[in-house]
């Protein structure tokens, strides 16, 4: 694997103990988190910037994560990147007790809009937050009880000033906006 283009630039951040994933109903378990079992969804967006496949995304290349206790059966959804809602996720989103979900853009033209790229939000493979189809339609049809937390946030996007209308939107709406440092608990 280290020959690997992608395992090498990755090594470079942090370094890396490379497993393969089953997107296969059955998950899987991960040593020091027991009690936690794992479930990974494959999720149609773009593939990030240093991987060989940007721009011409391979199944797999963006995953989201179902994490459930065991003992609780309480669960979590986590999707980092997500450019279109399917029915397995939608599906992930309605049985999870929170999302953590993709916050990336507020509108599909944020980056274009202040001439930051000539790609549309949905074009860099994440679904924007306002506008038909956005994010904040699909988590108003989630149940009132499951918590809804936006991740992967742009440095662009009007949600992470406190006092922006956008930000007053979310509130509106039961959204969290996520922090550094935040901890969840089922």
């Amino acid at each position: 694997m280290s020959g690997n283009p992608l395992f090498r630039v990755l090594a470079h951040y942090c370094g890396i103990n490379w497993r393969n994933l089953s997107l296969r109903d059955e998950g899987f378990g991960i040593d020091g988190a027991p009690g936690l079992h794992f479930t990974a969804l494959p999720l149609i967006s773009n593939a990030p910037p240093y991987s060989p496949h940007r721009d011409h995304p391979q199944p797999g290349d963006n995953l989201g994560v179902i994490i459930t206790d065991i003992a609780s059966s309480r669960r979590l959804f986590y999707a980092p990147g997500l450019g279109q809602m399917e029915p397995h996720v939608w599906a992930a989103m309605q049985a999870a007790d929170c999302v953590l979900v993709d916050g990336t853009l507020w509108t599909d033209d944020e980056m274009i809009a202040l001439g930051a790229s000539q790609k549309t939000a949905r074009a860099m493979g994440h679904l924007p937050q306002s506008g038909p189809g956005g994010m904040l339609e699909w988590l108003a049809r989630l149940p009132a009880s499951t918590r809804k937390i936006l991740i992967h946030i742009n440095n662009t996007n009007p949600i992470l000033d406190e006092d922006s209308p956008q930000r007053q939107e979310l509130m509106r709406h039961g959204i969290e906006v996520a922090f550094d440092g935040m901890e969840l608990q089922l």
